[in-house]
């Protein structure tokens, strides 16, 4: 069976457990209410790290972090563009 690419996450294999919710922490970097550039920034912080480790041969497990918080701040519609975006080759940000 062939693995799915890194950002086609199962995002329920992603879920805390039931009853345990975060919220992504505060980040200094993005002080105002409008979280649009946090969640532009960690999607794009995600694809970094998952392809600098699969390039060095690691485990990508601290890429989740990145993947927990931008599927908490982006909405899924976002999320979906920007998925086939990238895998057209037409997505805009420099990952």
């Amino acid at each position: 069976m062939e693995r799915p690419p890194p950002w086609m996450l199962d995002s329920d294999s992603q879920k805390p457990p039931k009853g345990k919710y975060t919220t992504p922490p505060f980040d200094p970097r993005f002080p105002n209410q409008n979280q649009t550039r946090n969640c532009y920034q960690n999607f794009l912080d995600y694809h970094r790290c998952i392809n600098n480790m699969e390039r060095r041969g690691k485990s990508t497990q601290p890429c989740e972090y990145y993947f927990r918080v931008f599927h908490s701040l982006c909405p899924r519609s976002w999320v979906q563009r920007w998925t086939e975006q990238i895998e057209e080759g037409t997505f805009a940000g420099k990952i």
